[in-house]
């Protein structure tokens, strides 16, 4: 129970307004969802209290307007088409961090599949420790525990296959084209839209992963960055110019990646990811550990690897991370 009102029910009544897309009576709620008039009414009563934008009159029912797009659990279901992938859902007005709760939930057992949203972050984490802005609302905060029978040394394919899926699920509600910086950032033209953050956990006696935890941080809200930021970063709606859900994209991101987990264990989406690259064929910076050298991005192999060329020959990446020489007006 919730302040009363029972969470399941809200969320109920929410699927079947977003599925309904018009008005529909309090009456028609009550009898399609099983439940009293009064309940309907108390659903209504507290989701709009969560922002939910809701009309309602004596002759025409109750509607769900455009307005703020709060994420929750029943909004999320109601797009989900998934055997697994987000078929538990543990959704946080505020946490510190997605990944860290879902690492927690990972070792205690959670199922593949269970999805931990956010609303916003205190403590968002890119890849090396970094900070990841992610402000109230502004945008997808989510982490998704996967069991794959995966060896260690093949966990990158889990990032290349996430970078695919996240970048069709923005293509399938945005009017944008969406590139992969190898190997965990998503672009729109020349800023960052996307970062993802793998994490695992290992048996050590078989060598194959126990968990991992998938985490992805989208930027969807139309608004002004910060001046650290602005020349570096966008959003889908400052992209494509119009507002985007955020339930319906964490949905289509869970839906894309049940689709593409079956190609797990043979790669075959890394023709896509190598489609999408905004590195291969250009001049790039590695960062590995402590060494910085400059290459030339040549390809992305079978195992998810950037194979480059330096001035020492040719050789392929298996962790680090590049950045785009633009001063050289690639």
């Amino acid at each position: 129970m919730d302040g009363g009102m029972n969470v399941a029910t809200r969320e109920q009544v929410l699927a079947a307004l977003i599925e309904a897309q018009g008005a529909v009576s309090g009456e028609w709620l009550a009898r399609r969802l099983g439940i009293t008039r009064n309940s309907v009414w108390k659903a209504i009563a507290r989701l709009r209290e969560e922002g939910y934008a809701i009309e309602g009159t004596t002759n025409r029912g109750y509607r769900l307007t455009a307005g703020r797009d709060p994420v929750s659990a029943g909004a999320i279901r109601a797009f989900l088409h998934t055997r697994a992938f987000g078929q538990e859902i543990e959704v946080h007005a505020r946490i510190d961090s997605t990944n860290t709760r879902a690492k927690a939930l990972a070792m205690q057992g959670a199922p593949h599949g269970t999805l931990i949203c956010a609303r916003e972050q205190a403590s968002g984490r890119g890849r090396f420790g970094r900070a990841f802005y992610s402000p109230a609302e502004s945008g997808v905060y989510m982490s998704l525990i996967l069991r794959p029978q995966l060896p260690a040394e093949r966990s990158v394919l889990l990032t290349s296959m996430t970078a695919v899926a996240v970048a069709r699920a923005i293509e399938h509600l945005a009017d944008v084209e969406v590139k992969i910086k190898w190997v965990n950032d998503l672009f729109i033209g020349d800023r960052k839209v996307c970062g993802i953050l793998c994490e695992a956990g290992m048996d050590f006696e078989s060598g194959q992963l126990e968990y991992a935890v998938v985490g992805i941080g989208v930027n969807t809200a139309r608004a002004a960055f910060p001046a650290e930021l602005a020349a570096v970063a966008t959003s889908v709606g400052n992209a494509c110019g119009s507002d985007v859900s955020n339930n319906r994209l964490i949905a289509e991101i869970c839906n894309e990646m049940e689709a593409l987990y079956p190609e797990l264990a043979s790669g075959e989406f890394m023709a896509e990811s190598r489609a999408r690259s905004n590195v291969v064929g250009r001049r790039v910076m590695v960062a590995r550990g402590e060494e910085r050298f400059t290459a030339t991005a040549l390809d992305i192999d079978e195992q998810g690897g950037l194979v480059v060329r330096t001035e020492a020959g040719v050789e392929t990446l298996r962790s680090g991370e590049v950045s785009i020489r633009m001063e050289e007006g690639q």
